[in-house]
């Protein structure tokens, strides 16, 4: 967030090392939690509702086919964005706060809840969902991406239960599937963050999607749709492959135990085995 919103003429970042440096020398390392409240409270309801939209959307599609694969993420992904747009906003906002300060003199938020709180009582429901269709742009086709590239990746691998490498195999295929889903929209989740973190301070650049996609190409170039790719793939692979493989081994249990008979993961429904 912090690469993708710095003002072009005065960058406070050289890239994404030295962002790591400098918010630890100067915001202490507490400065790199900035903002975790927002995701430790969605992102237990965005998983749940991701991975459960997208297993009994495949299964009313009735075939397991790359397509269909695709298009349960899609409407996963698509329904999810309820939930993250105003996850991300809140935490957008409070990674933002007090750049470059160790200890803050004055707050705009508290925390995450705090600040979406404040959001609403100065701009109402729209201000809460600011960057709401980007969002939705962002992580419907993203989320299509995510869940056909774990099929073709598990297909490939033959991840079978019984398999003693089946768990390294499930953390690679989720690591993979994640890096293609960012690498598949990456653009737009950075007019999304520049959506967001529009009018913090009082000052409004941007009308709207295209506007912002226009400033922002006339005035940094094509490499700006870039900014902090690589801090966001750093980030992907451990933290999809570790979301792919929990869930995944998870149900594996569940249908071992004969608990849950009618329950198929979504992602591996096409393996012969009991996975």
């Amino acid at each position: 967030v912090r690469l993708q919103v710095q003002n072009v003429e005065k960058p406070l970042y050289r890239g994404t090392f030295h962002c790591f440096q400098s918010i630890i020398k100067q915001e202490s390392a507490f400065g790199l939690y900035k903002g975790i409240g927002s995701p430790m409270m969605g992102l237990t309801f965005i998983n749940a509702l991701v991975f459960g939209v997208q297993g009994n959307t495949l299964r009313a599609l009735g075939k397991d086919t790359p397509l269909n694969q695709f298009l349960a993420g899609s409407a996963a992904g698509a329904i999810q964005c309820i939930i993250c747009c105003p996850m991300e906003l809140a935490k957008t906002r409070m990674q933002l706060q007090g750049t470059g300060e160790y200890k803050l003199k004055t707050k705009n938020y508290k925390n995450s809840l705090d600040c979406l709180i404040k959001i609403y009582q100065k701009e109402g429901l729209r201000g809460i969902n600011r960057g709401m269709l980007s969002t939705f742009i962002r992580e419907t086709p993203s989320f299509g991406f995510y869940f056909l590239t774990y099929d073709c990746m598990t297909r490939y691998l033959g991840c079978e239960a019984e398999d003693s490498y089946v768990i390294p195999k499930l953390l690679f295929s989720g690591g993979m599937s994640g890096i293609v889903s960012w690498l598949s929209t990456y653009p737009m989740d950075v007019i999304k963050s520049r959506l967001q973190a529009d009018g913090v301070g009082g000052v409004t650049q941007y009308s709207g999607i295209l506007d912002c996609v226009r400033k922002s190409y006339h005035e940094e170039g094509w490499r700006v749709f870039t900014r902090g790719l690589t801090s966001t793939l750093l980030r992907a692979f451990p933290v999809n492959a570790a979301t792919f493989a929990t869930v995944t081994v998870f149900l594996m249990y569940m249908k071992s135990e004969d608990n849950l008979p009618e329950c198929e993961p979504g992602p591996v429904m096409h393996q012969p085995s009991s996975l």
